[in-house]
């Protein structure tokens, strides 16, 4: 997961068949995330992880665009207070947001119950929105409610169910701290100095988080055999480092450059549904009554609010 860079969505249409792929790698590639983290989370410990994996894509995605138009490293320069900014980012979202949902992973937080419970993040930031003196539209309150009674009945459902059912409280909480989190940063985001080019944004967002991921990581006790991990954490974590880091977010900042925001933004309630599903499949994890009825009803809030608030003017 990163930071959805503000860019302005007025451009000349697009062919359907590129939005079309564009947007199924966003919806696939997005909600297999969760399941690739279950998966490197099994050997490799979750700071160390998360942060090797972010360093890796950001010096990948910089030697790209180093590469490109001729300009070196001279296109990845920004200044101190854009670095700033950029470091603000790296703290709320790869860190404090993805590096929790590792460690709740490692926990024991099946990969579609934490893709749920992440998905409260548009729910939340409505709440900073309403915090900081802006009003929602009366059905933006009534879709937080709802997304949050939605929460509260998958919490307190998995806690009291049978051993399939059980959803570890503890994980449960650094799950929704995380969320919280990562709503916060891309509620901050448009306030921050920040680069103009959103994917040199996104390689300083990347390597400063995966640094204090790792230097974290190291302080906490995480220790990491690389040559003792199985074949199959290795194609887990090069698949978040060059699927989820890179080229979704490509695909995602396109979308925002060649598609309506509204039909881009179905990504926050797609996304559960798929990571819900390949956990399924491949974790075996279970689908409960819980996750059901719980997950049901926070995707459908999380559509309210998204249907509700795209028609207002950018912030």
């Amino acid at each position: 997961m990163t930071s959805p860079p503000t860019l302005p969505t007025a451009k000349a249409p697009a062919a359907v068949g590129l939005v079309a792929v564009a947007l199924a790698i966003v919806y696939v590639v997005w909600g297999s995330t969760y399941l690739g983290i279950r998966v490197v989370v099994e050997e490799a410990p979750p700071m160390v992880g998360m942060g090797s994996r972010y360093l890796a894509a950001a010096i990948l995605l910089g030697l790209v665009l180093s590469l490109r138009n001729g300009q070196g490293l001279r296109r990845l320069r920004v200044s101190p207070r854009e670095l700033l900014g950029c470091a603000a980012l790296g703290l709320m979202l790869p860190v404090l947001g993805n590096g929790m949902v590792a460690v709740a992973e490692e926990q024991g937080a099946p990969s579609g119950v934490t893709a749920l419970l992440i998905a409260i993040a548009p729910l939340m930031i409505t709440i900073f929105r309403f915090s900081a003196g802006d009003r929602p539209r009366p059905a933006s309150v009534f879709g937080v409610a709802l997304g949050l009674a939605g929460l509260s009945y998958l919490i307190l459902a998995g806690r009291t169910g049978s051993a399939d059912e059980h959803i570890p409280l503890a994980a449960a909480l650094i799950v929704i701290f995380a969320s919280t989190c990562w709503a916060f940063g891309s509620w901050v985001q448009p306030r921050l100095t920040l680069p103009k080019d959103a994917f040199v944004m996104t390689v300083h967002e990347m390597w400063i988080g995966g640094v204090i991921l790792l230097v974290v990581g190291f302080v906490k006790g995480e220790r990491t055999d690389p040559f003792a991990y199985s074949g199959e954490i290795w194609l887990a974590w090069g698949y978040l480092v060059v699927f989820g880091s890179m080229i979704a977010f490509s695909a995602y900042v396109w979308l925002l450059s060649n598609a309506p925001i509204s039909l881009v933004a179905t990504y926050a309630y797609v996304n559960p549904v798929v990571a819900v599903v390949l956990g399924a499949l491949i974790l075996d994890e279970p689908i409960t009554p819980a996750i059901l009825i719980g997950g049901a009803v926070i995707v459908v809030a999380v559509a309210i609010v998204i249907s509700v608030e795209r028609v207002r003017a950018p912030e």
